[in-house]
């Protein structure tokens, strides 16, 4: 399953805005970081380097925190008024693509007995043999994906 550990996230984004304010290569440029909706991040700041600066101050804060780069979906600076704004949105739960593409994965790739079938935006994987499950683990952990993968329930 791929889910956002929304608590830090929220953690991470009051760090980048406390640095934002004090730091005094921000100072007198509007740089300001702050939620936009209930998934969504907006960074504004009188150019766009400055805002770019912001977002890789967010990305450091993020990855010091344990959250996975592969769930923010960050776009371009854009001219509003006099201001940049620059609007990125985070990913939660594996599209039917995505998740059909893990899914050829496991039947490609894995061990005979594993199925995996397609619950939402989710990914159920289940076999007779914890073994089978722990190879099924290594093997999309080692493969380049476009979602943050985790892996709960192991039974």
């Amino acid at each position: 399953m791929s889910k956002i550990n929304r608590q830090e996230v929220d953690n991470a984004l009051n760090q980048a805005a406390k640095e934002v304010s004090t730091r005094f290569d921000f100072r007198g440029v509007g740089a300001s970081i702050a939620w936009s909706g209930d998934k969504a991040v907006e960074i504004r700041a009188n150019s766009e380097e400055r805002a770019n600066a912001v977002l890789d101050l967010f990305k450091d804060k993020l990855i010091r925190r344990g959250v996975s780069l592969k769930v923010l979906d960050a776009g371009d600076p854009k001219l509003s008024g006099k201001e940049y704004r620059l609007l990125t949105s985070l990913k939660e739960g594996i599209s039917q693509e995505d998740a059909k593409k893990i899914s050829k994965i496991i039947r490609d790739e894995g061990p005979r007995g594993v199925r995996a079938q397609i619950q939402g935006d989710e990914l159920r994987v289940s076999s007779k043999k914890k073994d089978e499950l722990q190879d099924i683990q290594s093997l999309l952990k080692g493969k380049e994906l476009d979602v943050a993968l985790q892996f709960v329930n192991y039974r």
